[in-house]
Formats: C-alpha cells, sequence, structure tokens
C-alpha cells in the first residue's frame, strides 16, 4: 500500500448483530485498494484504509450496500461517536417493543379458550374470570388472532424482516435471518391450521397456534433491542463528553471590536475573549489577565490549575473565576481536543486480540445454528412420532429464537469502549484494544528517569569551570548552544543565565546527539555540551577531579576539544512516585530505571522511589537492547518515557506508555499516553487494563456459554431428565437478555474502583 494511503470513517447503517459487522468488514476488505477495514457493532461505524488511487469513497460505500447494508460519507458536522437519530430511534424501538409485548399479551389471553379445553382446573378458573372469552367462537378467535399477528408482523417486525431479506438476497445471513425464519414459520404454521385445520387432523398432526408466541418473541426482541440501545448509550457516554465539549460559538477581537462567530470560523493567531464561568473554545496562550481553569475532563486532574500570561489554555475546558484574553494556537483537528477525539475512536475502532474469537465464532455461527434447528425438526419427528409434527416444529423455533450472535459481537467492544471513556476521564489515552490487553498483562515496568520519575524540570545548582574558564564565561557557553533545545536541562541552563543576567550568543550548525547531546558553534567556535559519552566520541579527556553530588546531573561543556568545565543541576522526585511504585509492587510488577543519566543521580532516584532495579548511562539504543534482554526473559514489559528520545523504547516494549504533554498528542510513540505524567497514572493504567480484560472474558464466556447451554436446552435436552420444554417465548426473552447482560457487566467499568 502506497504511504498516501487515506483513512475514512463510513457510517454504517443495518446492523443487527456480529455476523453482520463480519459480513460488511469482509465486504469492505476484498474491495480493490482497501489495506484494512474495522466494523464496530457499539457505534456503526467502519474505518477503513485505501488507496484514494485505486478505490474512492463512492465505491467502499458501494461495497457495503452490495453486502446488503448501508452507507453514506460522514456529515462535515456530524459527531464522532453518535448518530444524531439515536434518541429517535430509541424512542420508536421502546413504542413498538411495549405495544407488541403487550398484544402478545392479548393475544396469549385470546388463545387460551383454543389451547385449553374446558375441564381443566385452569380453564375453570378462568372461564370464571374472563366468562365472555369461552363464549367466542373458535373461528373468531383464530381470525382474530391472525389479523393481529399479521399487522403486528408488518409493524413492529419489518426491519427484522427486511434485513434478513436483504442478507439473503446477498447469499449471507445474520440474527434477523434465525428471528426470521421462526417467525414465519410459527405465522404460516399457525395460518395453515386457522384456515384448514382438517388437513393436520386427516394426517394425525394437531392443528396448534403459535400466534401469541409470534408477537412476544417479536416484543422482546424489539425489548432487547431497545434495553441494548439504552446501555449503548451509556457505554458511549464518557466518549460522547469530550465531542459536546467546546461550544458552539467563540468571541474574538475583530476590528479592535468584540464580535462572536462560529467555532468553525476561529482561525489561528485571533484573539478570543473568555468570561468567567465559560468553556475554553480553541487552545490558545494567555495574552492578559489571571484566572483558574478546570481541565478535569481533558487532563483527568481534579483540582482548577491557574493560568497567567504566557500559559496555554487547552480548549473544552472551563474558565473559573478571572476573564482573559488570549491568541488561538491549535484549530479544529490539530487541537488537544480534537487530538483526543481521534485518538479514542481510533481505539474504539481497533480490535482488540480477544475479539478475534468472536469474529470467527460469528462468521459461521448463523449457518450452524441453522442447521441444527433442521437436525433438530428431523430428531423430533423421529424420536416422538406420538406428537410428530407438532412438537418438532415448536423445537426448532425455539433453536432459532434462542440464539443470540449479538452477545459475541458486543462482548469485547463494549467492555473496550467503557474503559476508554473511564481512561480518557482520568487523563489516560488508551490507542485500542490490543493496546488495553497487552498493558492487562504486564510484569515488568520500565522508567525513564528525567520527566517521568522527576518533574522534568531540573535546576543548575553549581557551575564548576575548569582551569582559564570562569564560571560565567562557561554558563554563557552552555546556554548559547542549548538556547535552542528542547531538553529539560537546556531549559535549566537557559533559566539560569538568564537570571544571573548573563549576555548570550548566537548558536549556528547545531546537532542534536540523541541520548548524549548537543554541538554547534557560538562565537566562531565548536562547543559541545553533554554526557561524559559525548566528550568520549569527541576524544576530550574529562579531569579526574570531578566529583559530583550523588543527586547531581552532569552536563559537560567543551570548546575547540577542550574541556572547559560542567553543570551540576538536580531534580525532584515526582509527588507520589513512591506511593505509585509501593502499588506497582502490590500488584506483582517489577520496576526499573533506564536512564542516559550517571549511575549515582539514577540510583538516587531510585531509592528514593523504591525501585528495584538500575540501569543507567544508556544511549536510546542501549534503552532498547535492555527491553529486548528482560522480553527474552519471558517478561512482560510496560516502558514509560517521554516519546521523543524513548521512542524506540516504546514501541519495542509489549505496552508503552508515553508522557503526554497536551499538544504534543498525536507525536506520541506508545500504546497509551498518560497526559498528567504522574506516576500514579501508571498504576491506574494497568489496573483498569487487568479490570477491562476480565469483564472481556466474563462478558465472552456469558456470550458463548449461554449458546452452549441455551441451544441444547431450546432442542430439548432438559426433557429426557426433567420432563419439560423450553417454550419459543422464554427463548426470546432470554435472547434478549444475553446482549443486555453482556452491556450492563460492560457498565461496571465506569464506577469500579481503580
Amino acid at each position: 500500500m502506497a504511504n498516501d494511503s487515506k483513512t475514512i470513517t463510513l457510517p454504517v447503517t443495518g446492523m443487527s448483530c456480529a455476523a453482520c459487522q463480519v459480513h460488511v468488514e469482509r465486504a469492505l476488505r476484498e474491495t480493490p485498494g482497501v489495506s484494512a477495514a474495522q466494523v464496530n457493532l457499539m457505534n456503526h461505524r467502519a474505518r477503513i484504509t485505501f488507496d484514494p488511487a485505486i478505490a474512492q469513497p463512492e465505491e467502499l460505500i458501494d461495497a457495503v450496500r452490495e453486502a446488503g447494508y448501508d452507507a453514506a460519507l460522514p456529515a462535515e458536522d456530524a459527531a464522532p461517536m453518535h448518530d444524531h437519530n439515536d434518541a429517535s430511534d430509541a424512542g420508536t424501538l421502546k413504542t413498538r417493543a411495549f405495544a407488541t409485548v403487550a398484544g402478545g399479551g392479548v393475544a396469549m389471553l385470546l388463545s387460551m379458550p383454543l389451547m385449553h379445553g374446558r375441564g381443566s382446573a385452569f380453564d375453570r378458573v378462568m372461564m370464571s374470570i374472563f366468562p365472555w372469552l369461552y363464549q367466542i367462537p373458535h373461528f373468531v378467535l383464530a381470525y382474530t388472532l391472525l389479523l393481529m399477528t399479521l399487522i403486528g408482523m408488518f409493524w413492529a417486525g419489518w426491519p427484522i424482516y427486511r434485513g434478513a431479506f436483504k442478507a439473503a438476497r446477498h447469499g449471507t445471513s445474520n440474527m434477523n435471518t434465525l428471528v426470521s425464519l421462526g417467525t414465519i414459520s410459527a405465522f404460516l404454521y399457525s395460518a395453515a391450521a386457522t384456515i384448514d385445520p382438517q388437513v393436520f387432523t386427516r394426517h394425525g398432526l394437531r392443528p396448534e397456534l403459535y400466534y401469541e408466541s409470534i408477537l412476544l418473541i417479536l416484543g422482546f426482541l424489539l425489548l432487547g433491542k431497545w434495553l441494548e440501545a439504552r446501555a449503548k448509550h451509556r457505554t458511549l457516554d464518557a466518549l460522547e463528553a469530550f465531542a459536546k465539549m467546546q461550544p458552539e460559538t467563540a468571541r474574538v477581537l475583530r476590528d479592535s471590536s468584540e464580535v462572536e462567530i462560529p467555532l468553525a470560523s476561529v482561525q489561528s493567531g485571533d484573539t478570543v475573549l473568555v468570561r468567567p464561568g465559560e468553556r475554553i473554545p480553541v487552545d490558545g496562550v494567555v495574552v492578559t489577565g489571571t484566572s483558574s481553569v478546570d481541565e478535569s475532563l481533558v487532563t483527568g486532574e481534579a483540582r482548577p490549575v491557574p493560568r497567567n500570561p504566557g500559559d496555554r489554555l487547552i480548549g473544552g475546558s472551563v474558565n473559573y473565576d478571572g476573564a482573559l484574553t488570549y491568541r488561538a494556537t491549535s484549530i479544529g483537528a490539530d487541537s488537544v481536543l480534537g487530538q483526543m477525539l481521534r485518538l479514542m475512536e481510533d481505539a474504539q475502532s481497533a480490535k482488540a486480540p480477544m475479539q478475534q474469537l468472536a469474529d470467527r465464532v460469528s462468521a459461521i455461527f448463523v449457518p450452524i445454528v441453522l442447521a441444527l434447528a433442521v437436525l433438530t425438526f428431523v430428531l423430533w419427528v423421529w424420536l416422538d412420532p406420538a406428537e410428530g409434527v407438532s412438537r418438532a416444529f415448536a423445537v426448532a423455533v425455539t433453536v432459532l429464537v434462542i440464539a443470540c450472535p449479538c452477545a459475541m459481537g458486543l462482548a469485547v467492544p463494549a467492555a473496550l469502549t467503557v474503559a476508554i471513556g473511564r481512561g480518557a476521564r482520568m487523563g489516560i489515552l488508551f490507542k485500542g484494544g490490543e493496546s488495553v490487553e497487552c498493558l492487562a498483562h504486564v510484569d515488568t515496568v520500565v522508567l525513564d528517569k528525567t520527566g517521568t520519575l522527576t518533574t522534568g524540570k531540573p535546576q543548575i545548582t553549581t557551575v564548576v569551570p575548569a582551569s582559564e574558564w570562569s564560571a560565567t564565561e562557561v554558563l554563557s557557553i552552555a546556554a548559547s548552544l542549548e538556547r535552542q533545545s528542547e531538553h529539560p536541562l537546556a531549559h535549566a541552563v537557559l533559566q539560569k543565565a538568564l537570571s544571573d543576567g548573563i549576555a548570550l550568543s548566537t548558536a549556528s550548525e547545531l546537532r542534536a546527539i540523541p541520548g548524549k547531546g548537543i554541538t554547534g558553534v557560538v562565537d566562531r567556535h565548536s562547543v559541545a555540551a553533554g554526557n561524559a559519552a559525548l566528550m568520549l566520541d569527541l576524544g576530550i579527556a574529562l579531569p579526574s577531579t570531578i566529583n559530583s553530588n550523588a543527586t547531581a546531573t552532569i552536563l559537560h561543556i567543551a570548546v575547540d576539544g577542550k574541556y572547559c568545565g560542567h553543570l551540576e543541576a538536580e531534580d525532584a522526585l515526582r509527588s507520589g512516585a513512591k506511593e505509585a511504585m509501593h502499588e506497582l509492587h502490590a500488584l506483582g510488577v517489577k520496576t526499573m530505571i533506564l536512564t542516559g543519566d550517571n549511575m549515582q543521580a539514577a540510583q538516587h532516584i531510585a531509592q528514593a522511589a523504591g525501585i528495584d532495579q538500575v540501569k543507567a548511562e544508556l544511549l536510546p539504543e542501549a534503552k532498547l537492547a535492555a527491553i529486548r534482554e528482560l522480553q527474552s526473559e519471558g517478561r512482560k514489559v510496560a516502558m514509560v518515557g517521554d516519546g521523543i528520545n524513548d521512542a524506540a523504547a516504546l514501541a519495542q516494549a509489549d505496552a508503552g506508555l508515553a508522557i503526554g504533554t497536551g499538544t504534543d498528542l498525536a507525536r506520541e510513540a506508545g500504546d497509551a499516553i498518560l497526559l498528567r505524567g504522574e506516576p500514579q497514572q501508571i498504576v491506574d493504567a494497568i489496573r483498569l487494563a487487568r479490570q477491562t480484560v476480565h469483564v472481556m472474558r466474563q462478558n465472552l464466556g456469558w456470550a458463548l456459554g449461554y449458546n452452549v447451554v441455551g441451544i441444547p436446552v431450546a432442542a430439548g435436552a432438559l426433557y429426557p431428565v426433567l420432563g419439560i420444554f423450553l417454550s419459543p417465548v422464554i427463548a426470546s426473552a432470554a435472547m434478549a437478555l444475553s446482549s443486555v447482560s453482556v452491556l450492563s457487566n460492560s457498565l461496571r467499568l465506569r464506577s469500579s474502583k481503580i
């Protein structure tokens, strides 16, 4: 596939179960030019990666339609998580469900005189309660039931039958197929028994009527779909909250006047005004004003954070107590919130490895159930000739109705969707189901030191010049060279020089050497600043008199190939690091520091935080080798780093946890992003991942176990032992319950203790 491949997310309609999902995915993947296609049954969307030189979005839509479903190009203003019609669809489902169940109840009452004789105790009770009912001629009751059922099937069941017809026309099958075959067969049998019952009696068959079963099957199915839709909406609530965080308009200064414009019209560089209590419309940097801002829905930080001139603002956060004027920076998809929404939508679309089992089962599920229903019918005709076709027919219908591939299709994505939303509210962004599963199995956490275990804001404590150099000269040279670097140590050097009022020169020919330092030209002199490894590469001998503070990081400075001094910097341990490491140990997870810093500084941090093992003075490739060594020992490794210098190590680890800094979300290399970068988030991410995988397994166990147990029971497995058969009505209620149970179980992740 060419590097210029594109990705598009299409809304897909008509899917009702996991089998539908499999059919749509297969149709898309077989389309020329498509390299990947993932269909999500939770939000009814298909994410497709394709080569625009070979395929166009319209062809992808055609492929979905050819499979028997429908799709459309995403609307410009469509919410990324839900369809706008969800609420009205749920309302229609509710109305149809309750009306059909009520109709089934009436049909059951009208069927009483037809199902029983007048001599049983039950009939005597019913006759005393409804004497008028038993006075109605049987043929009137039968034709009334036929008409009621026909109306109910068209009104309530038409979407189901249409879905089954579309699937059959394209040579596929789904849950609609099973329900349609069961209810239509039952209706035809009942209609024939109503119109000409003598045909049955002449052949030794009972003219059974299943009208009430048909209506109750459809009613319970629709009731289950309505409950499922409600549960899905609750499952997606956390993601939906992010989509609604930005206001629709913003106030900006245009020609010195304050004007309110649509959010889409805001441009980078605009001056935006926000009052107390309002949501910040777009990302930016404060120009004037001071306030405190609630960023909890974006970063998971519960406490309001102070914002002063020069500080950044994140769109979607809430301004508390001060008016602010700020300059807009990142807009739309490039904003922090836009990137978060994209990452969450990507994560929701990405399948967990556990989903592969469900997909394989779903692909063959419906044909197997159809075959089992036919086999059940034949066996009961042979095993119970006295009851003959009547009982065999009822049992076969029960088998068709009880089978439910929906629960298997929802088992993994439902849990994953809730976990992604819960994680996002905690400031943890998972990048997909595989990321969650991998993190759940981690037994070793490897951490970078600077910016991960420490605050990432070191301070220069000492400047030690070599002979013939002054401290001012060494600091000036170092700051002039480091002023364009983004490394935390470079900021510390520059801050020290500025606070001391030292004049800086312009550096040129800058070259950053990963894991070692930086070189360049300052005032026509070749200058280098970095660790001992850089000095060794440049052939510069370090004085034997260097004896740094055990807690300090050393930055060596050289000019024209000669050593001229070093700077010592100290960085504070992050708040909560020691407690987080203790909790990791309680989870059975070993901890290790991999850092490019010197061994003394690394050991000091390790002892303070209670970390098991330390490897220091490592280049990026040495960190990569260390992780591979751990993996060769059978360890499942999570790497925690800043996502830039540690990109290779993050990618190699079984699970990479990148420290997020808001605007840098898109370039992170990890499987998950810790927005606040606090050590406690490592513990929270692992606990949430483990809980999620546990719920996934429970859901799959329930979905598979339900069918493994339910289908044999429906086929009459209990009759030889207990003498009972499962009613088609009870089977339909159980089918509806299976999907709702899976979704309800997944919703436990929203409030479970982390």
